[in-house]
């Protein structure tokens, strides 16, 4: 689970599904985050502290392979069930007018509750992330074969403790410009290794993991009328295509787009101050009926 303390204090809130772990600080409109695989809150550790002297920023760890607490047997881990976990997060803490803030494998959840239960958004925020026929990307599409068996887990668990393998195309070597700090590593990496129960929520995830959801997701963003910002990085590595981020712009009514530089797809990562100015100011221009 996430370890920053600069997210604020911890909560738990149990759901239908199994119980959530998130961090909480600051006041104002609600900003929810979301990550990507093999991450948790601590994506947003250094944006937090930006936003939360404006904003009251609520940063979940979802089940998503870096989580400390286990879902229920036959929890829906392919992307429309996991946007009916956002779903009833926002409901189960009473939240509305909530800006969806997010990244990676959080991106293509956060456009599917856009699109089947955007009621309790008041805006979006896309940062690099899986869309169209891009989930997962090519190069750790090997995520979707080790995950599915019991050895494969293991082996997958085992070679992520290496700071050389984590820094490989084939594990986070692309995300980001610079090596992500070792005791945020060992807070994404270690839940795999250490709880049975999070290696089985991660084994129906990968098996759950399929285009079409990405793609039914932009089939619908035409109709989620609410602000959104895109912002995308100028990649070298093409990880997430910045032609993607024009095709979001495009399909969606009120959207605007921001291309930050020198950032790989972590841009909470690489560019965390950037990030939170170019968010803020997005959430200061009034919304007119």
């Amino acid at each position: 689970m996430a370890i920053s303390t600069q997210l604020g204090t911890l909560h738990r809130v149990d759901l239908p599904a199994g119980p959530i772990e998130y961090r909480e600080r600051g006041s104002g409109t609600p900003i929810v985050f979301l990550h990507g695989i093999i991450a948790n809150g601590d994506v947003w550790r250094n944006v937090v502290p930006e936003l939360s002297q404006r904003y009251r920023c609520i940063t979940p760890d979802w089940p998503l392979g870096s989580h400390r607490l286990p879902m229920r047997a036959g929890t829906d881990f392919t992307l429309f069930g996991l946007a009916e976990l956002v779903d009833d997060f926002l409901a189960a803490l009473d939240l509305d007018e909530v800006v969806l803030v997010a990244n990676d494998t959080g991106g293509a959840i956060a456009q599917t509750v856009a699109t089947r239960r955007p009621e309790r958004l008041g805006r979006l925020v896309l940062t690099p992330c899986d869309a169209f026929d891009n989930f997962l990307p090519p190069p750790i599409r090997h995520l979707q074969l080790l995950g599915r068996t019991p050895a494969g887990l293991f082996m997958l668990a085992q070679t992520l403790r290496s700071r050389v393998v984590q820094r490989l195309p084939i594990a986070f070597g692309r995300l980001t410009e610079h090596p992500i700090p070792p005791e945020i590593m060992r807070s994404y990496t270690e839940p795999l290794r250490r709880f049975a129960g999070v290696r089985r929520d991660f084994a129906k995830l990968v098996r759950g993991i399929d285009a079409q959801f990405t793609q039914a997701a932009a089939l619908g963003l035409a109709g989620f009328d609410r602000p959104t910002l895109i912002v995308w990085a100028r990649e070298r590595r093409r990880f997430f295509p910045l032609d993607h981020a024009h095709r979001l712009a495009g399909l969606l009514p009120q959207a605007r787009l921001e291309v930050l530089d020198n950032t790989g797809p972590f841009v909470s990562e690489d560019q965390p101050v950037a990030l939170a100015h170019v968010i803020d100011d997005f959430l200061s221009v009034r919304v007119t009926p």
